[in-house]
């Protein structure tokens, strides 16, 4: 949708969606083709960018460019490209890293890496697509990230870390990426951490978001604590909120644990907290909130707070610095 007519209407009707995979794009250097799914609405054009990053979990396919299909389906039918790609620690790969191998990167690390590589090869992926030949607008890109995709998206908005390796503090962010969407990230490292998490996930330890200066809406469970990751309970996910410079935006979902109603597949087992209408909020939310961080003037996502903030049962809270 065109700049001009997002300022001046609200989120569009959903449209019938176009979802192609696996597109494997350019990746020299990476242990195997780089594979995405791409969703998009089959007609219009100036269409604004969400890269989705999947967390981790028990499931061997959820993790991968196969999972999210109730966020990917929403957003791509309001009016976003949606690329998934499936990261070296998706189960659905098979990969197994000798971690005393130099040469074998953190998954941390090549998470992010992979959203950069999906940002150069934009070509690549109209010319895989030909369907999205000339619709994509380039300069209105989103990142969204599930657990430790939500981590993944902090690094690309400029969260920082210390490579436990050797030291040398990481800046992963990426400039063409201009709003971010947290959902039930990890929090802060230090005293927050488990054993458990201290032991198998070094690299939490020195997370910092001081300098995680791009816009973001946080979303969290009020129920989602995390027990096996911190001992700070649900409030660590909102760390990433608490800690980061505005601008930024806290949505606190009310009865809500990790799966936030269950974003991460249709009926999934792994879910503890299945809630149709709590998944169909967290992508009516969402959206609004992009399309207001990514268009001057649209009025979604005001219209959005204030649906939310009068409803006689809301689902959740939201508050802004």
């Amino acid at each position: 949708m065109s700049e001009a007519t997002s300022e001046a209407t609200s989120t569009p009707a959903p449209a019938p969606v176009l979802s192609v995979s696996p597109v494997t794009l350019p990746s020299p250097g990476r242990a195997v083709g780089l594979e995405v799914r791409v969703s998009a609405p089959v007609t219009g054009g100036d269409l604004p960018v969400i890269l989705l990053s999947h967390g981790l979990g028990p499931s061997n396919n959820l993790s991968s460019l196969n999972g999210y299909a109730p966020l990917a389906g929403y957003w791509a039918a309001h009016g976003f490209v949606v690329i998934q790609p499936t990261h070296l620690d998706s189960r659905s790969l098979g990969l197994e890293f000798d971690p005393d191998d130099p040469g074998a990167a953190p998954h941390w690390r090549t998470r992010a890496e992979d959203m950069t590589r999906v940002l150069d090869g934009l070509d690549a992926l109209e010319e895989a697509v030909p369907q999205l030949a000339g619709r994509i607008d380039r300069a209105r890109v989103a990142v969204a990230g599930h657990s430790m995709g939500g981590h993944t998206a902090s690094l690309l908005l400029g969260a920082r870390l210390t490579d436990p390796r050797d030291g040398t503090e990481v800046d992963l962010s990426e400039p063409r990426i201009k709003a971010g969407v947290l959902l039930a990230a990890p929090g802060r490292g230090g005293d927050a951490l488990t054993e458990f998490t201290v032991e198998n996930y070094s690299f939490f330890l020195t997370t910092d978001f001081s300098k995680m200066t791009t816009p973001a809406l946080v979303v969290a469970g009020d129920q989602d604590d995390s027990a096996h990751l911190t001992v700070n309970g649900p409030d660590w996910h909102t760390d990433p909120y608490v800690l980061a410079p505005g601008p930024k935006t806290l949505l606190t979902l009310f009865g809500a644990g990790h799966g936030l109603g269950g974003i991460s597949g249709y009926d999934v087992a792994e879910t503890t907290d299945e809630n149709p209408g709590r998944v169909a909020a967290v992508g009516r939310l969402t959206s609004a909130y992009l399309r207001g961080a990514l268009y001057s003037g649209d009025p979604s996502w005001q219209s959005a707070r204030d649906a939310l903030a009068t409803a006689p049962d809301p689902l959740g809270r939201v508050e802004s610095k």
